[in-house]
């Protein structure tokens, strides 16, 4: 098996964990590769590797220096060409494929209802929607290493996947990692409501509206980040349009 060539649904399926496994973790003991290995029928070591091809085509890691592996292959640049303007295809084939190798339905791996889960067009609208919010989640705290870009702060359950372009504005980009924060809640709601951006090189700035707010702990919770730098992500990098978008149109100046 291991000298057997990729198959385009097995690369798809590889392309998918370069996206949801930050970037500086990946290894062929990582949970998330030992789980796919026996789905796809490839040794987590040639799953590692080929995660580290696709870093090879990321505009971004280039950029700052950072190289993934030179051996990647025709097949490899396809599949990245083809999805990585197209998330929401990539969300929903992946998980499609790694439903028909592991021979269940496709809303088995879902935190959905299936009892009361409707029929026909109803139904596969709910799957979608929940494989797209799971697969933007999952890439943005990927591409932020777990944590607030802004504090810091690892806790899973305090941690959001905040859109920049919000999500009702722009359908094209919903599920575009470029057009997404990794914020705790908190913070994600500051943000939503205008009361802190992120400039277009990655510097915080909160909103003179908080000086209204009296509160003791508004210095500790925002006026002390005014002007720093975020924690930028090891990949997919916030892109300058959808951080223009959101100064110019949220933030409360």
């Amino acid at each position: 098996m291991a000298h057997e060539k990729w198959t385009r649904e097995q690369t798809i399926v590889a392309l998918s964990l370069y996206c949801k496994i930050p970037f500086n973790r990946v290894s062929s003991t990582h949970p998330d590769i030992l789980r796919m290995s026996p789905i796809i029928g490839r040794n987590p070591n040639a799953i590692k590797m080929k995660i580290g091809n696709f870093g090879s085509f990321d505009p971004e890691l280039k950029k700052r220096g950072i190289g993934g592996l030179t051996n990647a292959s025709k097949l490899d640049e396809s599949i990245w060409n083809e999805f990585s303007d197209n998330w929401e295809a990539l969300a929903y084939e992946s998980e499609k494929l790694i439903a028909n190798f592991s021979h269940q339905p496709l809303e088995q791996s879902l935190t959905i209802d299936l009892d009361n889960l409707p029929l026909g067009t109803e139904r596969e609208s709910i799957v979608r929607t929940r494989i797209n919010q799971n697969f933007f989640r999952s890439t943005i705290l990927a591409s932020f290493n777990l944590k607030c870009c802004i504090t810091g702060l690892t806790t899973p359950e305090l941690l959001v996947a905040s859109h920049i372009v919000p999500w009702a504005k722009d359908e094209k980009n919903r599920l575009n990692p470029h057009n997404g924060l990794c914020l705790n809640a908190i913070h994600d709601k500051a943000f939503d409501k205008g009361l802190l951006t992120i400039t277009t090189d990655y510097k915080i700035k909160i909103s003179k509206y908080l000086s209204n707010y009296k509160e003791s702990v508004m210095g500790e919770f925002f006026l002390k980040y005014e002007n720093q730098m975020i924690a930028l992500p090891d990949k997919l990098l916030p892109h300058h349009d959808f951080l223009e978008y959101h100064h110019q149109n949220i933030f409360k100046k």
